[in-house]
């Protein structure tokens, strides 16, 4: 994230109150996404299968061009993809970073987790881990991100995330080369609020079992071999089936140093309610950067939920969905940010 939308999902069920019934809470309004991670709970899939149906749905969706193909192109045209998926029982994680020609990243993912005994693949090495695991090899790019990408050229490379470099990155494209001397950047962060929309999901099953993902295309004109907070244990989500799980989205280049997702749920894990924990979450972030972009989702193993997000000119509430028994559809929460 500048992030994109990173795919975040959370989803968590136990069996006690009212709230503890089975749930699933996504960022954003990604109404599909929520029914399919909720059909998945529904119809006899764990914690886990809700997660990667739920993601995966967004990516398929190409949920607000920040998650899946055909979004988000890098300085080179090309899209690459992220997704995280963490089993909450046994702390498992599966990730991928900079993913690229490969379309169902949190199935890879997921692939990594089980197939493997690492946690993370990046770069060219997990495409080729993907083809090796029967996934298909596909062009991410669309007429779509191609458009998006020769604007940007022709606006002279603006914005981009370049510093300290000539030409100047302010007026001009590269190639770039280190300027001489190392000054503090003038130049505003770029906040497309259109372009952090990561999905994530948190569930908690009737036996207690809590599993949490993302999934994201990343930051729109990134540096090619960019990652963000989406795949990173801990920043982009995180599971404890002793505790709960949370996630989060924004601008992963400033969140992922502050590790939000572990904060919140060591604060569940401590007696904080969700809001509390996420607000907390976001508040530790705001004290270094109080002009950063993002928000935070979770849920404790009673099947309570919160959210929190750093208020903004144009960001001045977070929409998240929210499924359970409660209601016969995935229900809009939306939360002030403050």
């Amino acid at each position: 994230m500048i992030t994109s939308l990173v795919c975040l999902c959370v989803i968590l069920v136990t069996s006690l109150g009212e709230a503890s019934l089975p749930l699933v809470v996504n960022t954003w309004s990604f109404k599909h996404a929520a029914a399919a991670a909720w059909e998945a709970l529904q119809s006899g899939g764990s914690a886990l299968d809700a997660v990667e149906r739920g993601c995966g749905r967004c990516e398929v969706d190409q949920c607000d061009g920040s998650v899946g193909y055909g979004g988000s192109p890098d300085e080179r045209g090309e899209t690459s993809l992220d997704a995280l998926i963490i089993n909450g029982d046994t702390m498992e994680v599966g990730a991928v970073a900079d993913l690229r020609r490969v379309k169902n990243a949190i199935r890879v993912a997921r692939a990594v987790m089980e197939r493997t005994h690492h946690t993370l693949l990046v770069g060219e090495s997990a495409t080729a881990f993907a083809e090796d695991m029967g996934f298909p090899a596909e062009d991410l790019t669309t007429n779509t991100s191609m458009s998006i990408f020769t604007r940007w050229l022709n606006g002279n490379c603006q914005p981009n995330y370049r510093k300290n470099v000539v030409p100047d990155p302010a007026t001009s494209c590269g190639p770039y080369r280190p300027r001489g001397a190392r000054t503090p950047s003038r130049r505003p962060r770029h906040t497309n609020l259109r372009s952090h929309d990561t999905i994530g999901v948190i569930a908690i099953s009737e036996n207690g079992h809590v599993a949490a993902g993302t999934s994201t295309n990343g930051a729109v004109h990134k540096i090619p071999g960019r990652v963000g907070d989406s795949p990173i244990v801990g920043a982009g989500a995180y599971a404890d089936s002793s505790a709960g799980a949370a996630a989060a989205t924004g601008d992963g280049d400033i969140m992922m140093r502050f590790l939000p997702s572990f904060l919140a749920v060591e604060l569940m894990r401590g007696g904080s309610d969700p809001s509390a924990a996420c607000r907390a979450a976001v508040s530790r972030t705001k004290k270094h950067y109080p002009h950063f972009f993002g928000a935070v989702i979770c849920a404790n193993t009673t099947g309570h939920y919160g959210a929190a997000c750093n208020k903004l000119a144009g960001f001045s509430q977070f929409h998240y969905m929210v499924s359970s028994s409660a209601s016969a559809s995935p229900s809009l929460h939306t939360v002030d940010c403050f």
